[in-house]
């Protein structure tokens, strides 16, 4: 067993004065280290302290050490970890960091290194202590806008619905906790104290601070703090993020800020390559929900359908339906972008009518050719949430004259989460009526394995970014290869979307995939294409 000495720490810097606690853990040189600690002018901290920062001694013995690093960060929260290592362990390191280390040296080095480390430490042990709140993080930019510019980063978790599901509602609060102290040990490294990390909505978060020109490299670091994995009660958890960066003029008033960095956070979200994103002036949504309806009234929004493709055959079975806006300033605008500009506007609802009405008149003239084909049509969450909803979506199908027994429902949003219980019997009562029911993009996002619990289902659809990475490594084709097999037992059947490559659709085929779509048969296609590429023998 490692032994422990409790000691105390003075002031981090001149700019810092509150105290830190100082635990150290070492096999066999605990006197040396007291002795390097007690020469920084740290105190003996009080008996049965855990500490604020951490120095852990891995040269004798990293494994045991690596052991004691868990254990202490599950019992101690937000602190600096300092570790020490012996040069032919540096493989370790990864394997710290994962279990809350938050600073390292490798030998040789001497008490002025350990000293500075720990002074390091003590300082993001500060910034990590109370994370703050949105009205915490208004307040601090209230008292610095009107001296000059400031920013936020607005930093949102994804998958965390999956962790929540696959490891219990505990694991999910202990990865925002290890995901805050993250967060502040990277925003102190690179701004020091003038900072403030906040806990935002769910698993979103917000860091403000007073040095704009800091920040991409702000948010760069950020999201190197969470792509890597985070051990937690036993499991390695992995969650994916976005970010979006905004910038304040001095006078600028701290609600407009925020909004800022929100709007960019949209647009990382829907863009789906960028992982940040700085905020457009005016944002892109901004602009877009100024411009919606009147390319609602004046028919500007188009559907287009691209081609499912059953597997086994190569025969084209269905279509999804997705929206398509030619803007004239910003071009193409997808679906994510439509709505985040619709729910600005206050548009969600009526943009979603307009598409289902759309949707179905198109499909309901299709020509001889695409009449075997099934329909996909998307739903929100804000369509289902309403008062006699089935009806009038059965209404509006038999109104169209398209069949029923032709249609999907693919859920796309996450607010199904908050009521499945409503949601099963609404699903349940589409389905009496004919209707299939599909949950879109299952694997990343919001997708969550309550739903194939909670929802009469008839078609997994695997997000199109786990369909990509399924010719990368083996990890990921096992990842890809269990939901398959999970949804198979489930009596599901599997549509693969993003596919692209031959490569990927061979192995999506060994694994046991049905069905597929995506830019290696077509890209989204207009009623007349479509026919065209049928009639051409895909079908």
């Amino acid at each position: 067993m490692l032994t422990e000495v409790r000691l105390g720490a003075i002031a981090m810097s001149a700019a810092t004065s509150s105290q830190r606690s100082v635990l150290i853990r070492s096999a066999m040189r605990h006197a040396e280290l007291a002795g390097v600690v007690r020469g920084g002018g740290w105190p003996l901290a009080e008996d049965g302290e855990l500490g604020d920062v951490l120095l852990l001694d891995a040269r004798d013995d990293g494994e045991a050490a690596l052991a004691d690093a868990e254990a202490l960060r599950s019992r101690s929260g937000r602190v600096g970890m300092v570790v020490l290592v012996a040069a032919g362990d540096v493989a370790l390191l990864d394997r710290f960091h994962a279990a809350g280390a938050t600073h390292f040296l490798v030998a040789p080095f001497g008490d002025d290194e350990v000293r500075a480390a720990l002074r390091f430490a003590g300082g993001a042990a500060g910034a990590m202590a109370q994370p703050a709140d949105d009205d915490g993080a208004r307040r601090w930019l209230a008292a610095r806008l009107p001296e000059g510019a400031t920013a936020a980063v607005r930093v949102a978790i994804s998958r965390f619905d999956l962790v929540n599901s696959g490891y219990g509602r505990d694991v999910g609060d202990a990865l925002i906790e290890a995901a805050a102290r993250r967060l502040a040990g990277a925003a102190w490294d690179v701004l020091g104290e003038h900072q403030l990390v906040a806990r935002a909505k769910g698993p979103e978060f917000l860091v403000v601070f007073d040095a704009p020109d800091q920040a991409e490299a702000l948010a760069e670091r950020l999201a190197a703090a969470l792509s890597r994995p985070f051990a937690i009660e036993g499991a390695l958890v992995t969650v994916g993020a976005r970010f979006g960066v905004g910038v304040a003029e001095a006078g600028e008033a701290p609600d407009t800020l925020l909004r800022r960095a929100a709007d960019a956070l949209d647009d990382a979200r829907a863009s789906g390559g960028a992982t940040i994103r700085l905020a457009d002036q005016p944002p892109i949504a901004e602009a877009l929900s100024v411009d919606l309806r009147r390319a609602i009234d004046t028919g500007e929004i188009a559907v287009l359908f691209q081609p499912q493709v059953e597997v086994a055959t190569g025969r084209i079975v269905g279509v999804e339906a997705l929206a398509r806006w030619e803007h004239g300033v910003f071009g193409a605008v997808g679906a994510e972008q439509l709505f985040a500009a619709a729910d600005r506007a206050d548009l969600g609802l009526a943009l979603s009518d307009h598409l289902q009405q759309l949707t179905l008149a198109g499909a309901a003239r299709w020509p001889m050719p695409l009449g075997g084909l099934r329909l996909s049509l998307n739903l929100t969450a804000a369509d289902i949430a309403r008062a006699g909803f089935v009806d009038r979506f059965l209404d509006r199908v038999d109104a169209s004259g398209f069949a029923r027994t032709r249609l999907t429902v693919e859920i796309t949003e996450s607010g199904l989460i908050e009521d499945l219980s409503g949601a099963g019997q609404l699903l349940a009562a589409l389905r009496h009526a004919g209707c299939r029911v599909a949950i879109d993009d299952f694997g990343t996002g919001y997708s969550s394995l309550a739903y194939l619990k909670a929802l009469p289902l008839d078609y997994l659809k695997l997000d199109k970014k786990l369909a990509q990475d399924i010719g990368g490594s083996h990890r990921d084709r096992v990842v890809v290869r269990g939901v398959i097999d999970m949804a198979r037992s489930l009596g599901l059947a599997v549509i693969a979307e993003g596919v692209e490559t031959g490569e990927q659709l061979d192995l999506l085929a060994k694994e046991g995939c049905q069905y597929y779509q995506g830019f290696l048969c077509a890209e989204p296609l207009t009623s007349e294409a479509l026919a065209g590429l049928v009639a051409g023998g895909r079908s």
